[in-house]
């Protein structure tokens, strides 16, 4: 869990990792992540250490985003 944690820290202070949360029930996590392409989030998810140890997967969903409240316009962009 530690080098887990590591990791979503490393994502943040990149400006990479937005949001970091669990999806409840115990269902897993999400991210939202802004600023990288494609092949950069999924060569950041190859680094996660559940990722690599196969203990989760990862999915990747893009979202093109249309509407914003003003404080989230930046995603816009």
């Amino acid at each position: 869990m530690k080098a887990h944690n590591e990791w979503i820290a490393r994502g943040m202070n990149d400006g990479v990792f937005l949001v970091v949360g669990s999806v409840q029930p115990r269902a897993g996590g999400a991210i939202l992540a802004h600023n990288a392409t494609r092949a950069e989030l999924e060569l950041r998810l190859h680094q996660d250490p559940f990722v690599a140890n196969d203990v989760v997967s990862a999915e990747l969903l893009e979202v093109t985003c249309s509407k914003a409240d003003p404080r989230l316009g930046f995603l816009l962009a």
